[in-house]
């Protein structure tokens, strides 16, 4: 069992943390970078940042990490694993969060900019920036912090864990 418990608290903390450096990426360096360009440029590759990024290896890290979390978290209610609970618990609510904030802003707001259609079909990217911008980035924000957290929390785990085997 203590095997599987850690191949599976390995597997959350890895998604977990790939998610979260996506996130921290966009937060420090894609939109602020971004951030610099004209307002057709910001939204084209927005548009475009949005079609690319849903492909097999984020949506595998994205949805697998609260499979994996709550996984971890499920083989942990034993008492060989109590140690380690109270953190994976910790990662999977906190991921939780990840989830409804992206699921209840991010995603409402990258189908409204698609939706827009291209900047030099018509669309006024100023008003259409506008609408997105602030918002996206500081739920970003929320996200960023959010899966960091998780991400501390599962690591700690995968520590206790170690200690306990």
């Amino acid at each position: 069992m203590g095997t599987l418990q850690a191949v599976a608290l390995m597997a959350a903390t890895l998604t977990v943390g790939l998610v979260a450096g996506l996130f921290f990426a966009f937060a420090c360096a894609v939109m602020p970078g971004l951030r610099r360009s004209d307002d057709r440029a910001f939204v084209e590759v927005m548009q475009r940042i949005n079609v690319a990024i849903l492909n097999g290896w984020f949506l595998f890290c994205f949805l697998g990490a609260p499979v994996f979390t709550g996984l971890a978290t499920a083989l942990h209610l034993r008492a060989d694993g109590r140690a380690a609970l109270p953190w994976t618990i910790a990662g999977l609510v906190l991921y939780a969060v990840v989830l409804i904030v992206t699921a209840a802003v991010n995603v409402p707001l990258n189908n409204r900019l698609e939706a827009a259609g291209p900047p030099e079909g018509g669309a006024d990217a100023a008003a259409v920036r506008k609408r997105f911008e602030a918002t996206w980035v500081r739920w970003n924000l929320v996200r960023a912090v959010a899966s960091t957290a998780a991400f501390g929390a599962l690591a700690w785990a995968l520590v206790l864990h170690g200690r306990a085997a």
